[in-house]
């Protein structure tokens, strides 16, 4: 199956200090990065918190960032801010490459995500090459794959250990040089397994990005004014089958109790599975 991915921004980063750049401002490590594979990467900022999750991939002599298009007006500008004197440039090219999802195909022009899922870029002119699927097939593909995603709505709020960045360290190297926020990742690392992590929830009712869990056995729920302390926050979601699916944090405390929807009347969220 192909999915155009129309909702991705894709930023091109070129130039002799390019690799240096993208190595001192993002969480793995980008030395490491071939030509074939998708690499994860958290960019965050000083307190450790995810400004955005980038697909980051080599393009000839360049590096591709891949990334939820509502963050692009922040981004860009954000990371073009650090570029000072280095031979960097970071261009836009949204409109000018199609992103193409990949379900269980091969093609020669995939980055490879995981075992099922890849990432085209291609010329734009080609997309009459494709016959493509629905939007929703390649969300649900990807939340059956724990791969979260980082929106407008959530940016800025949770560590890479929530998102399970560390595990087998998919998206944060311990081993390579400072980034923004390498400090606080790697002083939650080395003081323990992580409080709270991500799982996969469905549900009758419907879930919207950057709503909260709510666990009315938590030590940490408390009422602040009509508002309520959540235990968790939904990343990605889609309606599937009747059923809405979502990947959100939790505190892994939880996992065994009821948890609801936004406050102790909302609906119930079933857990899926929690690897």
């Amino acid at each position: 199956m192909f999915i155009h991915l129309e909702n991705r921004a894709l930023l091109k980063v070129s130039g002799l200090d390019s690799e240096t750049f993208l190595q001192g401002q993002l969480s793995n490590d980008i030395n490491q990065l071939n030509t074939s594979s998708v690499q994860l990467n958290a960019y965050c900022q000083h307190q450790g918190k995810i400004l955005a999750l980038f697909w980051v991939m080599k393009y000839e002599d360049s590096f591709l960032l891949s990334f939820p298009l509502d963050l692009l007006e922040t981004i860009k500008p954000r990371l073009q801010m650090f570029v000072i004197m280095s031979d960097v440039t970071i261009d836009d090219v949204t409109s000018s490459y199609l992103q193409i999802g990949s379900i269980d195909e091969e093609h020669q022009n995939a980055y490879v995500i995981n075992d099922k899922l890849s990432l085209i870029i291609d010329d734009k002119k080609n997309s009459n090459k494709f016959n493509m699927d629905s939007l929703d097939i390649w969300n649900i593909a990807c939340i059956e794959s724990s791969l979260p995603e980082i929106y407008l709505e959530t940016s800025e709020k949770l560590v890479p250990q929530m998102l399970n960045l560390d595990i087998n360290e998919i998206g944060v190297n311990f081993s390579k040089g400072c980034y923004p926020g390498q400090e606080v990742v790697a002083r939650l690392h080395y003081l323990g397994s992580a409080k709270r992590r991500l799982f996969t929830f469905k549900s009758e009712a419907e879930l919207n990005i950057g709503d909260s869990l709510y666990c009315a056995s938590s030590k940490t729920a408390k009422i602040r004014g009509d508002r309520y302390k959540g235990s968790g926050m939904i990343l990605n979601k889609v309606k599937f089958n009747s059923l809405f699916h979502c990947l959100a944090t939790l505190d892994v405390e939880l996992i065994d109790n009821e948890i609801t929807l936004n406050n102790e009347h909302g609906p119930t969220l079933k857990i899926i599975h929690n690897e």
